[in-house]
């Protein structure tokens, strides 16, 4: 789960961006006197006027986990807002009140000791505060965790190095990178990493899940509209981590039944394209991907079986279109530098022909 430090500190970067567009911005510099004041009290209205227009907003949940955790950081943003409204207040109040005049004598003024009562208060306030933050977040945890709906489609989700791959148990499908789900219906991820720590974060649909090596870890999500929703791998697991892309699809019931049909397909095969399926079987691309209904079935890498029905390649990386895919080929360092998959060494003949298979797979 994601904390409350997180979820306030992602606040401010998002305040940090419309505070950077508005400057740049003539025309909305009169927003910056009002800005703080709507940023503490009424976060969620700058949901609904679309102010944030990043897709992963935190204040615009879509997803019953996500509402718990938005409740939460508005919780502790209104008692944190708190403590610096009285603070900023009894700066000024001093610093107004005990300024420097002209008729002061430059004495030190006299000096306060053993007041118990002070000593007592500045101790106790705080440790109570702490406790209150603490049970408020617990308190969300344990119920997210412990809701998790008995009916909720079982997918089970593993963080590679640096891409994610997806496993419908009970539908027999795995794909890779983008996670297709349906609307309105509750979705239990199971989370298990292949290599490193990595962690699943998709801020409109859940909270932040560790997946760590050797242990099984769980989330989920019922999304209420569809739409793609982003997300972020949030723990730090090697040199392409920040390219380490989360997209989820929430689909009507009707689409997603379609999407499942189509995924259940064996790889589409077309003789037009044997040289290039013959090269991709002879090297060692099928020792790391599998392409169902071929003799391609290995596991380090992403499945290709339906490769060309994802919009992006790379867990995000970059657009699914021919030229990325041919360069993706060729030299997968130039979209990621240190991307466990190596170049191949293809010469032109070699690569077209591959492409040209590997767009056969949809």
């Amino acid at each position: 789960m994601v904390s409350t430090l997180e979820v306030f500190c992602f606040q401010i970067f998002q305040m940090g961006i419309l505070m950077q567009s508005t400057l740049n911005n003539p025309a909305k510099r009169p927003l910056l006197k009002v800005l703080p004041i709507l940023f503490c009290l009424a976060p969620d209205c700058f949901a609904e006027a679309g102010v944030f227009s990043s897709p992963t907003n935190i204040f615009a949940p879509a997803s019953t986990p996500a509402n718990s955790i938005f409740g939460l950081s508005l919780f502790v943003l209104a008692i944190t807002a708190t403590i610096f409204m009285i603070v900023v207040s009894l700066l000024t109040y001093a610093a107004v009140k005990f300024r420097k005049r002209t008729d002061d004598d430059g004495r030190e003024p006299a000096q306060v000791y053993g007041s118990n009562q002070v000593e007592i208060a500045w101790t106790v306030i705080p440790v109570l505060i702490v406790v209150v933050l603490f049970m408020a977040t617990a308190r969300v945890i344990a119920s997210v965790q412990r809701t998790v709906p008995a009916n909720a489609l079982q997918v089970v989700v593993v963080g590679h190095q640096f891409w994610w791959e997806y496993r419908y148990p009970g539908l027999k499908v795995v794909t890779a990178n983008e996670l297709h789900v349906p609307v309105g219906s509750p979705t239990a991820l199971k989370l298990l990493s292949a290599d490193t720590d990595h962690s699943f974060w998709v801020p409109r649909l859940a909270g932040k899940t560790d997946l760590i090596p050797n242990l099984t870890n769980g989330t989920w999500i019922d999304p209420q509209e569809t739409g793609l929703y982003l997300g972020q791998c949030a723990q730090y697991c090697g040199t392409q981590h920040a390219k380490m892309l989360l997209r989820v699809y929430v689909q009507s019931p009707n689409d997603f039944e379609r999407w499942i049909q189509e995924q259940s397909q064996p790889a589409h095969l077309s003789a037009a394209v044997s040289e290039g399926r013959r090269i991709f079987e002879a090297t060692a691309c099928m020792n790391c991907h599998t392409v169902a209904g071929t003799p391609a079935d290995g596991r380090f890498g992403p499945d290709l079986t339906h490769l060309m029905s994802r919009d992006t390649i790379g867990a995000g990386v970059a657009t699914n279109n021919h030229e990325n895919l041919r360069l993706w080929i060729q030299d997968p360092s130039a979209f990621k530098p240190g991307a466990l998959m190596p170049a191949m060494g293809l010469n032109d003949r070699e690569l077209n022909a591959v492409t040209a298979y590997l767009e056969t797979l949809r």
